[in-house]
């Protein structure tokens, strides 16, 4: 099963969620100029509402790889999901074939949305990252753009239903990490947990800027 989007149709795929976002909700980005254009790119991302995935990715020209859960690849719906460059996640070996297809796009130069935490937080604050970040950002090398989500969790967070139209939702990408920043090192007794650790502070750091939209 491939994981290299089809661009015709990640790219209308993409603009429909560009557009959603747009017309329902104050949207913003920031630092879209810390993205690289070319290379393996890991986004590294708070997780913290169901709308997480398709905001990280909305108004970027760079096409992304996203997990679901292989029970959604099913009929018009999950051969589109494969064309897009979706991820599947199941629930035997979900972990050793998601590494596989993450490790497989970013050897061919792909890019991916990752999580740190693990999981949706269940009041929208940020956790405790796990190992599997770090562990990914140190054996693939990839460059790893921290990013940050504001507002999703109050538009459609883990408890909710349906979502919420309205309010502030912003996306911010902060300056790239390289694996010297990232891996403390065979020697260190955690090291992909620090590694995590470290990302996850950077994500952290991470703020709305005052002007808005940049």
């Amino acid at each position: 099963m491939s994981s290299i989007p089809n661009p015709k149709l990640y790219d209308a795929v993409r603009m429909v969620a560009a557009w959603y976002f747009n017309c329902f909700y104050d949207f913003s980005l920031s630092g879209r100029n810390n993205i690289p254009k070319n290379g393996a790119v890991i986004f590294a991302a708070n997780h913290i509402s169901f709308y997480d995935p398709p905001a990280i990715g909305a108004c970027l020209t760079r096409q992304i790889n996203y997990f679901a859960r292989d029970t959604l690849f099913k009929g018009l719906f999950g051969k589109a999901l494969i064309e897009i460059g979706t991820i599947p996640v199941a629930r035997e070996n979900a972990e050793v074939k998601s590494l596989k297809a993450i490790f497989r796009t970013l050897k061919a130069k792909g890019a991916v949305a990752i999580y740190p935490e693990g999981t949706r937080s269940p009041d929208g604050q940020l956790s405790e990252p796990k190992a599997g970040a770090g562990m990914i950002a140190c054996k693939s090398r990839a460059t790893v753009i921290p990013t940050r989500l504001f507002g999703t969790y109050e538009a459609f967070g883990r408890n909710d239903a349906m979502p919420k139209i309205g309010g502030h939702i912003h996306i911010a990408y902060g300056e790239p990490m390289s694996t010297a920043e990232i891996d403390p090192g065979k020697e260190h007794p955690d090291r992909y947990l620090e590694a995590s650790r470290r990302i996850m502070a950077r994500i952290a750091a991470l703020e709305i800027p005052r002007s808005g939209n940049i």
